[in-house]
């Protein structure tokens, strides 16, 4: 397998083979203010390794072309750290010349024809002795094209979320599971039911050039979580911002890390803000490009 395959999966494997990384003068990370809610990272470039704030380790993971014995060099790296770990599961290959379309993807889940490959990850779930939560095809209402699982009818994916649950539980007793949408209005629509979602899950980015563009403004961490917070906080489930980060000049990402992370009395059951640390991998709309979310290059000139 190559090192690419390898570094793709999980962060862990990441800092075994290219050891720590050192923050520059203009580092953006988050700044834990007194009271700080809990902080987690996806950080496939290790800038993090060392960093006690972090108490989740954050994994992305293709259901197709993975090598799943990586799952528990993450789950040592996590444990080292003393990190609970979200993984998510994303139901595609990351080879984009291998990808089935969306109609395909659902039928195929529908068939049964990717049990093999939701039991196989779930198995290796279940062995991992740090805590953890399993995210499924997120963002599920996106209409912009980006995901293949995204924009379905809300009862296909509905059936699809509860079928990976109820196949994924009895081999993955102490995991927690997280419906993630992105947090657009039409997100209620798919709520796949009390009994399958322990967390919820919601993106929250702020993009400088984007927010000016469109709004004529700068707008702020809470502003951008506000509505998607406001729609699923009546399903009573604990809220996570699973994905997050921030690009614009030295201002606006100062205001961006030192607010991320507040104990905010208008979020009450946020529990935990994770960052996605890395380069954006598909292109923003409206040609906004793709943003470098890491805190060593999220602060522009």
């Amino acid at each position: 397998m190559s090192l690419r395959s390898v570094l793709m999966i999980a962060s862990a494997v990441t800092f075994l083979a290219l050891g720590a990384v050192t923050a520059t003068a203009q580092d953006g990370r988050p700044v834990a203010p007194p009271n700080a809610i809990p902080f987690g990272v996806y950080d496939p470039a290790g800038d993090f390794q060392n960093d006690t704030l972090p108490s989740i380790e954050h994994l992305f993971l293709p259901w197709e072309d993975i090598d799943l014995a990586t799952l528990g060099l993450a789950d040592n790296y996590a444990r080292a750290r003393n990190r609970t770990v979200l993984i998510t599961v994303e139901p595609w290959s990351w080879d984009q010349d291998k990808r089935v379309s969306s109609a395909n993807l659902l039928a195929g889940i529908q068939s049964g024809a990717y049990d093999g490959n939701i039991i196989a990850i779930c198995t290796e779930i279940g062995k991992m002795q740090a805590a953890t939560t399993l995210r499924w095809a997120q963002e599920m209402e996106d209409d912009t094209g980006r995901f293949t699982w995204a924009n379905w009818t809300p009862s296909d994916y509905i059936a699809a979320y509860r079928h990976v649950v109820e196949l994924c539980r009895p081999l993955t007793p102490k995991t927690r599971y997280m419906w993630s949408p992105k947090g657009m209005p039409t997100l209620v629509d798919y709520y796949p039911g009390d009994d399958v979602v322990d967390d919820i899950g919601l993106s929250v980015f702020g993009l400088q050039a984007f927010d000016n563009g469109e709004f004529g403004r700068d707008r702020t961490f809470a502003e951008i979580l506000k509505p998607g917070y406001d729609l699923v906080l009546p399903f009573n489930k604990p809220i996570y911002v699973a994905e997050a980060g921030y690009v614009g000049k030295a201002p606006y990402v100062t205001q961006w890390k030192t607010t991320i992370l507040a104990n905010d009395p208008a979020f009450p059951e946020l529990r935990a803000v994770i960052y996605f640390n890395d380069k954006e991998v598909a292109p923003w709309p409206k040609d906004y490009g793709l943003p470098n979310w890491k805190v060593t290059d999220n602060t522009l000139p």
